[in-house]
């Protein structure tokens, strides 16, 4: 094991975790790139696309979690006369 400095630091295996992160990242990057297109591509054929941004984020969420949000805004919605 190659050890450095003072807290005999493993050296292979901190180059390990690294080479690690760089790699997921660039995976992130180019995932990243796959995203815009598809949208680019829903934003061409008609789509909303922050209304799809939407509703991702509604199909991540738990759906009591999910309730409870489209409960409060529409609590929201009716305080400023919105419906």
């Amino acid at each position: 094991m190659t050890t450095t400095g003072h807290n005999s630091i493993s050296a292979d295996r901190l180059k390990s975790f690294v080479e690690r992160i760089q790699k997921l990242a660039d995976e992130r990057k180019a995932i990243s790139g796959d995203i815009k297109d598809v949208k680019t591509e829903a934003k061409s054929a008609g789509f909303d696309v922050p209304t799809i941004n939407a509703i991702i984020k509604l199909i991540a969420m738990d759906p009591a979690d999910r309730e409870e949000a489209e409960t409060l805004l529409d609590v929201y919605k009716i305080a400023m006369d919105l419906k």
